[in-house]
């Protein structure tokens, strides 16, 4: 592993020692030209596949494939993907990995996946299901998943996250991905800083009983993310340290989705809102938002519900009212039919909330076990959470959007989207929160106060 940075490349060294799969990370100005290297020491004769698309086959593509040939590497000529139409970018899509897979059983070459989250992710779940490794050159500090456990992919109308290793190595090369194209680093940027009210997701889980923080994968996102976070207006510029502190972060909150096997470390209801986008097909000027700007806008959304229930008053919720007006599977599944239009969001709607769904009787353990934690719960939050207005801010910095209707998102489906992401994932968050303690209609009226953006 190479890096400049002391305290990075110690923190990485340690995540990278501990780690279920990736063995080598080269993070470095110019390090795509030791992909070669890299390669060799860990496939030996086996022949590369170079998997890009257009635009990041000429970012470093093409300096990865001459590297192979300098180190003596056997080469098969790359799968270049192309998007649905002309200026569209590839999608995460299956059908894509249907390509990819289909393009690795006509040789039995190791690919390599040079790109950002879609081209690291399609070729993430293509070669578990050819059986065979693989590893990534980022070309960008856009999103989390290159260290990371699973691929988000969506198929049958569904945004999952598909079970499968991450990759056996990453090259980061600081001059590639400082030159990213306008806006990738600032989703990134987004996408890191929404680790922030995810932690809160996770606290409130944790308190409610119903899934156990690990203190060890919490430290490798939490322990530093305020610092890797602390630089905006610097990703903005493209300031080498900045964009050095970004990437870090971004791959050890990568790390720790590989060693919890789980997306819970980096993921909590702001990712919900971006998956339910990504299942309504969004588009904004006819090309659908990044990830990390819709994940941003999640992240202001969850931050302003949490900041509306903080400020209720003392004895906030109460635990019969809510156990007794709590539905039951039929009344949930009415709601979700009346909420989903689209067939398959609602099977999926289904399927994820009677999952989580607890009987009355559970609902008051948990509700009492909240209510005699909250004062303590309420002060992790305080410290865990952002306020509204400072995140709003280092967003902006950053260069990602800060308003829903930026992204395409009009106020009133925002406030929406509240209800819809709910039911799309099992995953406890601020949204299940405002749900099981009876105040969720007052969480999405003050989130829509709060974001200023309601008319």
């Amino acid at each position: 592993m190479t890096t400049a940075n002391p305290s990075g490349e110690s923190l990485l060294r340690a995540a990278l020692k501990a780690a279920r799969e990736t063995k080598h990370l080269r993070l470095g100005k110019g390090s795509r030209s030791e992909t070669g290297e890299v390669f060799s020491a860990l496939y030996g004769s086996s022949p590369a596949l170079v998997i890009a698309d257009e635009n990041t086959f000429a970012a470093a593509g093409r300096d990865v494939s001459d590297s192979l040939r300098a180190a003596g590497q056997a080469t098969v000529p790359p799968l270049i993907l192309r998007g649905p139409a002309a200026g569209v970018p590839v999608p995460a899509e299956y059908g894509y990995v249907d390509q990819v897979r289909e393009g690795l059983r006509a040789t039995d070459a190791i690919p390599i996946a040079v790109g950002a989250g879609t081209i690291s992710d399609l070729t993430k779940l293509a070669a578990h299901q050819a059986g065979r490794p693989y590893m990534t050159v980022a070309t960008a500090a856009s999103m989390d998943g290159y260290t990371a456990f699973g691929a988000s992919i969506t198929h049958e109308g569904s945004k999952q996250t598909f079970d499968c290793p991450a990759a056996e190595a990453v090259v980061a090369d600081l001059d590639v991905i400082g030159a990213a194209p306008e806006g990738m680093n600032a989703s990134g940027f987004a996408d890191l800083a929404a680790k922030i009210p995810a932690g809160a997701d996770w606290l409130a889980a944790d308190a409610a009983g119903v899934e156990r923080i690990d203190t060890a994968v919490w430290g490798t996102v939490q322990q530093e993310l305020r610092k890797w976070c602390s630089s905006p207006s610097g990703v903005a510029r493209r300031d080498p340290e900045a964009v050095r502190g970004l990437i870090t972060g971004l791959l050890m909150t990568g790390f720790a989705m590989q060693a919890a096997r789980t997306s819970r470390p980096a993921s909590g209801a702001e990712h919900q809102f971006s998956h339910l986008w990504d299942m309504e097909h969004h588009t904004h000027n006819g090309v659908a938002p990044s990830h990390g700007f819709k994940v941003g806008i999640g992240s202001l959304a969850s931050t302003a519900i949490y900041e509306t229930l903080l400020a209720l008053p003392d004895g906030w919720f109460e635990v019969e009212r809510a156990v007794v007006a709590w539905p039951d599977a039929a009344a949930m599944e009415t709601e979700i039919d009346g909420l989903f239009a689209i067939p398959e969001l609602r099977v999926k709607a289904r399927e994820e909330s009677l999952a989580k769904l607890p009987s009355r009787e559970r609902l008051r353990d948990e509700l009492a076990r909240l209510h005699s934690v909250w004062p303590a719960l309420a002060a992790r939050l305080r410290a865990q959470l952002l306020p509204y207005a400072e995140l709003r801010d280092m967003l902006a910095a950053a260069g990602a959007p800060t308003d829903s209707r930026e992204i395409g998102i009009a106020p009133e489906r925002l406030a929406l989207s509240c209800r819809k992401a709910y039911h799309i994932r099992r995953r406890y968050t601020v949204l299940d929160l405002a749900r099981r303690t009876g105040k969720f209609d007052e969480a999405i009226t003050g989130m829509s106060a709060r974001t200023g953006v309601a008319r």
